[in-house]
């Protein structure tokens, strides 16, 4: 079952109309503090990247079409706050902390570590005794679209790209695999490949039919033709 972030490739949600650095970073001086609050959160090592990413996809189909880009995170920030026990409802009404958190404020960000520790990022690159399954310029078959083993989980293979056919055009050593990470299966790392697919074998009207679209996706997204 898709979500409706998996928007790509769909038909009457308009063009995409690029700024090209013509736009201000933000457009609004609140956005720039929700995204350190969500970066900064995320240092409490409460939960994962993918945990986060899917936590925004699971908001509710009509706030998701409402809300702008940063009040987006901000929603799926709040709701992750509020599962893993940090925020309940009450303090963001009230504004008024109530619950004993110094246990998890020891992870938190200083001012002094910022530049450091977004220098640093989050590889997700593992290494493991994984042979790759697939080999360059093979050609694959992705799986139908959705999480294999949570029913509405997170995945990272579009809908638009699933059941379809293309071409490896780049090995790479393993990565966390997002389908299970971020509903607490672990990193379950796996080999990543880039694939190469035609244009006319994702969409049945492309403007180009011969161009190609680079996707990386992991081994348990492909399959022999």
């Amino acid at each position: 079952m898709s979500r409706l972030h998996d928007m790509g490739g769909r038909f009457g949600d308009g063009p995409v109309a690029p700024d090209f650095g013509q736009e201000p970073v933000f457009k609004e001086e609140w956005h720039g503090r929700a995204l350190a609050l969500t970066v900064a959160s995320g240092f409490l090592r409460q939960w994962n990247l993918d945990e986060g990413r899917h936590a925004r996809e699971c908001l509710a189909p009509m706030d998701y079409t409402a809300f702008s880009y940063y009040e987006k995170w901000l929603a799926g920030l709040t709701d992750i706050l509020v599962a893993k026990g940090l925020v309940t409802p009450e303090e963001l009404s009230t504004g008024q902390a109530a619950l004993d958190v110094s246990d998890v404020a020891q992870h938190k960000l200083t001012q002094e570590s910022v530049a450091e520790s977004l220098a640093r990022g989050g590889p997700s690159e593992r290494q493991t005794d994984e042979t790759p399954e697939f080999a360059l310029g093979e050609q694959v078959k992705t799986i139908p679209a959705g999480n294999r083993s949570v029913a509405g989980g997170h995945t990272r293979l579009p809908s638009y790209a699933a059941s379809c056919s293309g071409r490896i055009v780049t090995v790479h050593p393993p990565h966390v695999f997002p389908d299970a990470n971020a509903h607490g299966y672990g990193e379950a790392a796996e080999t990543l490949y880039t694939v190469a697919f035609k244009a006319g074998d994702l969409w049945q009207h492309p403007e180009n039919p011969t161009d190609e679209v680079m996707l990386d996706l992991w081994q348990s997204y492909l399959e022999t033709p």
